[in-house]
């Protein structure tokens, strides 16, 4: 458990110095709660760090010296149990995509919904600082470009509905008890490694380039224009420890509430535009000519807009995080994966 002192500060609540900062990662088996990990290990190998998952999607069991804590945490007391201690909580754990909360819509609301209010509720209760990804699902179908947090709430979908719902949770249960950054996230890709393992997703960039190393088809939903903004996993995780360190300062200041960042790419392109750069990167790396399909678009609550930009200035200014990965490049080094 992380030692701290409590301090006086100039607003109407006191702050505390962290010593020895710890960490805690929910969903830490998963896609990004496992490079999230991998990251801090990284930047800040003597801090400590708590690992959670109930390895719903899990893809690892530990991460270096980290054995991942298989809690629940819908399980409100065994989460207060692991979680002890934490200064930081990088709340991962979700039902994720807009499929997987169509197919199983309870699971996404005890998941996303109650399991995030216990995370919020922990914080609350601690003062800990709370880090959390509400996706751009909560959107809808923007209605001004460059896209921006502040813009109104209106999901398609049932994952951007439970996304909204933890996001309101996380404000109310901040204000006046814990600070907590709030990420517009927008659409992942790349695949990483953890100690040899490669862990990925069937995101949209990931799901053709498997197809084309198989040499299938990329099927292309209708009509194809339907843009996105495209962000490296990689660099999603990187934001979190700049975050995390954000995260400290306030609580050492005693500030409270929420800061809500956009957590994007200069890579906003159409779905038939990614296609063909990795047809066209199959062509190079002498893969098998890879064909291009347009098919029926099975999801009804879908965003559909034809540009994605996202304005980035905030995270730009107050976490000092800007991308790295570009889609090209990324697309060529998961050839050679």
């Amino acid at each position: 458990m992380t030692e701290t002192t409590e301090t006086e500060t100039d607003g109407a609540s006191s702050g505390r110095t962290i010593e020895t900062p710890t960490i805690a990662v929910t969903g830490a088996a998963g896609y990004i709660g496992s490079r999230v990990v991998v990251e801090f290990q990284e930047a800040y190998p003597d801090w400590e760090l708590i690992a959670i998952d109930n390895q719903y999607r899990g893809q690892v069991d530990s991460i270096g010296d980290v054995d991942i804590k298989h809690v629940d945490i819908r399980n409100r007391t065994r989460l207060e149990d692991a979680l002890e201690g934490a200064d930081v909580v990088c709340h991962l754990a979700a039902i994720s995509g807009v499929d997987d909360c169509g197919e199983n819509p309870d699971l996404a609301y005890e998941v996303n919904v109650t399991g995030t209010n216990n995370v919020a509720w922990f914080c609350r209760k601690t003062g800990a600082a709370l880090g959390f990804p509400f996706s751009m699902a909560v959107l809808g179908d923007p209605e001004e470009f460059p896209i921006t947090a502040d813009q109104p709430r209106d999901p398609l979908n049932w994952y951007g509905r439970t996304k909204l719902l933890g996001e309101r949770a996380i404000e109310t249960f901040a204000d006046g008890a814990f600070p907590a950054h709030l990420f517009l996230k927008s659409n992942l890709y790349g695949e990483h490694v953890v100690d040899g393992t490669e862990v990925g997703k069937p995101t949209v960039i990931n799901f053709f380039v498997n197809r084309a190393l198989a040499g299938e088809t990329l099927t292309v939903y209708e009509p194809g224009t339907q843009a996105r903004n495209f962000i490296h996993v990689e660099d999603v995780a990187r934001a979190y420890v700049r975050s995390a360190e954000r995260l400290m300062e306030q609580v050492s200041n005693g500030e409270t509430g929420t800061e809500t960042y956009e957590i994007a790419s200069d890579d906003d392109m159409s779905v038939m535009e990614v296609a063909e750069i990795v047809q066209r990167t199959a062509r190079e790396k002498g893969e098998s000519e890879v064909d291009i399909e347009l098919v029926a678009n099975p999801r009804a609550g879908e965003t559909m807009v034809k540009e994605f930009g996202v304005d980035i200035s905030e995270a730009n200014d107050q976490l000092e995080w800007s991308p790295r990965e570009r889609v090209t490049e990324s697309v060529r080094r998961l050839f050679s994966l």
